[in-house]
């Protein structure tokens, strides 16, 4: 069966995969809608995540197992994922300590290794320790402290290491842009590949970088998109790509094309749209709500639509448009209500935790 007709056929696990939409309290959510909480199966499995953790320096162990963090985490194919973990909260309501500890959990074999879903890893050196996270709150801007094994990793991991750093810290609202420090002195560059640091990092660094077709190096865009992957444990999970594209175009309608394009040859990606989809318009509100209107005659009026590919258009119209509520429109008509029983043709916000993988 092709990766196509597959995103109109959901098994129990492919539901299961999709807590962010299950989940009472991280789900995409529209105003004054009820959400199912999660199932009995899932919650057990979140509460036993937490069993025998021991928190370190100033932290406590949560007391249930929702979310805490989003982090950046190694997929099997090598790709970076957010993944949403209950990692312990700390004692200390300085927003630094609760990031120290989000970054803690991004090395490998480290402290959180019990909390990371199988298949995943983090890209940090095992041994890193982050000796510090300080926030400038006028600037926006994360300043973190590694120990020395920071620099012992292999070169091929020299970018993703940045870019799990960066896209972890500013998943946080009150943080844009990071500086890297290690034992006392503010990196300038990184030692192997000289990645230059003089300049802060944000989200325009990129995430699992990739060149569009056409488009060259020298004078390309960056666009974001989102598409799907299974975990080991066939668990449905989204995965950020940025993509390089021709200069010059509406960076949202570019966005969303590259999204009905479908995903490159690498990362076992899977295509959230059929190969019948056309983007029709989309139009921005004076609320600033972004209405995306679809077309796909793969699917007759009042057929309930796979969540993959309307949750793949509203996180891909939160990255490039900085994060508004999202209405789809599926070949003209409404509701347009996906297989979680949420409207879509009504504002939907991006979630606040994304990808809650069951261990």
């Amino acid at each position: 069966m092709s990766k196509i007709y597959r995103i109109r056929n959901f098994s129990a696990a492919g539901l299961l995969a999709v807590p962010i939409i299950l989940s009472g309290c991280s789900g995409f959510s529209k105003e004054s809608m009820d959400v199912d909480p999660p199932p009995a199966q899932q919650e057990a499995q979140m509460l036993q995540t937490m069993n025998g953790l021991v928190a370190p320096d100033g932290a406590t162990k949560t007391t249930a197992g929702s979310p805490t963090a989003t982090v950046y985490l190694s997929n099997p194919n090598g790709l970076l994922a957010p993944v949403s973990l209950a990692l312990p909260q700390s004692d200390d309501k300085n927003i630094g300590a609760s990031l120290r500890v989000a970054l803690e959990s991004i090395v490998k074999d480290g402290l959180y290794k019990d909390l990371i879903p199988e298949g995943f890893t983090g890209v940090l050196p095992a041994g890193t320790e982050v000796k510090n996270v300080s926030v400038e709150k006028e600037k926006k801007l994360a300043i973190v402290e590694f120990s020395k094994p920071f620099v012992t990793y292999d070169a091929k991991n020299e970018r993703a290491m940045l870019e799990a750093i960066t896209w972890t810290l500013t998943g946080d609202a009150s943080i844009e842009h990071v500086q890297i420090w290690v034992d006392g002195e503010k990196l300038t560059q990184m030692p192997i590949n000289q990645t230059p640091l003089d300049h802060s990092l944000g989200r325009e660094f990129g995430i699992n970088l990739e060149k569009g077709e056409g488009a060259s190096y020298l004078t390309s865009s960056p666009v974001v998109v989102y598409f799907s992957a299974l975990s080991p444990t066939g668990i449905q999970y989204y995965v950020p790509i940025t993509r390089l594209v021709e200069s010059g175009e509406n960076k949202l309608h570019t966005a969303l094309g590259e999204l009905i394009h479908g995903p490159g040859i690498r990362g076992s990606l899977e295509q959230v749209m059929t190969s019948g989809t056309s983007l029709e318009s989309v139009k921005t509100a004076k609320d600033g709500t972004v209405t995306v209107a679809l077309k796909d005659d793969m699917f007759a009026e009042g057929e309930q639509v796979p969540q993959e590919m309307l949750q793949s258009v509203v996180l891909t119209v939160a990255e490039n448009a900085g994060n508004p509520k999202v209405k789809i429109q599926l070949n003209g008509t409404t509701p347009v209500i996906g297989l979680d029983q949420l409207n879509y043709s009504e504002p939907v916000s991006r979630p606040e935790y994304i990808n809650e993988i069951p261990l």
